[in-house]
């Protein structure tokens, strides 16, 4: 028996809803992941029926969802003055992932600062508060993408929180991508918060600080680009020890493919298939 379930995020495909799925099936996956921040799949455009029929669906493909991906972009929650309209639409995404049948939605909220004395820090921290107590109260999860700060600052901020409603989605290339940090070591680091992953790699060309990256400050832009995603095994993820890491701590969820970039989604969307199976 496997030891993870394999996933795909379904925008991957670059396709519409129903084709995808179909893809998706085809694949041999046994989950996926959704979009839920905009068109027919934001919570608004849902109604009670419509939920049901959209879970019959993907269950009549043999699938289930493994979380809905919830970023709202814009800095995620570094900018006080959004953040009320943007925690309330993040509580009715996450009801919309438990109508799903899913107890994660993923989310990027913005690079964590090391010193906890950065202003950035408690607005975060005040954010992520308000949506873990919500999470706590449905049984589930934000899960914060991984990839603006270490292992280690990570790790620090979520046990300030005094909870588990915020949780981790590990995304290992977005680690060596950014931050140059070991997949490996996150996943012992951020052990106790990992609710969801995501299968992709890349390698760092250059590095850029974390904050020009992703947008939480300027510069960067005259020396090209500072990282590069690539098909699953040919980046720097070392993909043996990674996974060996998740097996460590217990971690029994899905690797959750995604691929953002690429002329051929399908092709490397099976060709990681395959890489993984061999592995797990």
């Amino acid at each position: 028996m496997a030891d993870f379930q394999l996933g795909v995020l379904l925008d991957s495909f670059r396709t519409g809803l129903r084709s995808a799925l179909k893809l998706a099936a085809q694949a041999g996956v046994q989950g996926i992941q959704i979009y839920a921040t905009g068109g027919e799949m934001a919570p608004e455009n849902l109604s009670a029926q419509k939920r049901r029929e959209l879970l019959d669906l993907v269950k009549a493909h043999g699938l289930r969802i493994s979380a809905l991906c919830g970023d709202l972009g814009g800095g995620g929650f570094t900018r006080p003055e959004q953040n009320p309209a943007k925690i309330e639409r993040s509580k009715r995404i996450l009801a919309l992932a438990k109508d799903l049948e899913t107890d994660v939605v993923t989310t990027h909220i913005g690079a964590v600062p090391a010193a906890p004395a950065h202003p950035r820090y408690a607005i975060l921290q005040k954010a992520c508060r308000e949506l873990a107590q919500y999470a706590d109260s449905l049984e589930a999860h934000f899960a914060i993408e991984t990839g603006p700060e270490s292992g280690a600052v990570l790790r620090a901020f979520l046990d300030s929180l005094g909870s588990r409603g915020v949780g981790v989605n590990l995304d290992p290339a977005n680690l060596v991508m950014v931050t140059g940090d070991d997949p490996a070591y996150a996943v012992y680091m951020l052990k106790d918060y990992i609710v969801h992953t995501h299968a992709k790699d890349g390698r760092l060309l250059r590095y850029v600080d974390p904050d020009i990256v992703y947008g939480m400050a300027e510069g960067g832009g005259d020396g090209g680009p500072s990282y590069e995603e690539l098909p699953l095994g040919q980046g720097q993820v070392d993909w043996a020890a990674y996974l060996d890491a998740l097996r460590g701590i217990g971690y029994r969820g899905f690797l959750t493919i995604e691929r953002e970039v690429g002329e051929d989604p399908c092709a490397d969307i099976a060709n990681a298939v395959a890489f993984l199976r061999e592995r797990i």
